[in-house]
C-alpha cells in the first residue's frame, strides 16, 4: 500500500488541518500521478462528512479517485501536533493519508481497516512516535504488514 520508502515523511511541519491536507495532497499526487486539486479536494470532501481523526493522535484522512488501479497511501508524522478535530479532541502527529481507486468499495474498506488496526497498536505507534528517520518509519511500517499478510 505504501508505494517505497518515499511515501513516508518523518518530520512534517503543519500550521492546521487544511494546510496539512493541502501538503499531504501535493506530495501524494507527485509520488501516485495524481491531480492534486481533486485529491485536495476529495479529501476535503470526506471531512465535511466528519473528522479522520480517529483518536489517540491519529488521523486517517481517505479519498477516491478515479484514475487510481489499487489503494495507495503516504505516512506522515508531525514535528508538532495539530487541532484535527478527533473523536477524542486531541492533537494529531501520526498521519496516515490513503487513497483508494473510484470504484474500489470493499477494497477501499479492506486498505483503510488494515490501517486503521496497524496504527491501534500502541507499541507501535510509540516507535513511530520516537523514530526520527524516514527509513526506520517505512520499516516499522512495513514490518507489521509483512507479518499480518505471512499469518
Amino acid at each position: 500500500m505504501l508505494p517505497g520508502p518515499d511515501a513516508v515523511l518523518a518530520s512534517v511541519k503543519a500550521s492546521g488541518k487544511k494546510a496539512l491536507l493541502a501538503d499531504l495532497a501535493s506530495r501524494a499526487a507527485a509520488l501516485m500521478g495524481l491531480d492534486e486539486r481533486k485529491l485536495f479536494d476529495r479529501l476535503l470532501e470526506r471531512e465535511r462528512l466528519g473528522s479522520t481523526g480517529i483518536g489517540g493522535g491519529i488521523a486517517i484522512p481517505h479519498g477516491r479517485m478515479s484514475t487510481l488501479s489499487a489503494p495507495r497511501g503516504l505516512f506522515a508524522r508531525l514535528v508538532n501536533p495539530i487541532d484535527f478535530d478527533s473523536i477524542d479532541d486531541r492533537p494529531v502527529d501520526i498521519v496516515f493519508l490513503l487513497v483508494a481507486p473510484e470504484g474500489a468499495g470493499a477494497d477501499h474498506l479492506k486498505a483503510l481497516a488494515r490501517v486503521s488496526r496497524l496504527l491501534r497498536d500502541r507499541n507501535l505507534v510509540d516507535k513511530l512516535r520516537a523514530t526520527e528517520s524516514a527509513d526506520a518509519l517505512y520499516a516499522l511500517l512495513l514490518d507489521p504488514v509483512q507479518t499480518q499478510s505471512a499469518a
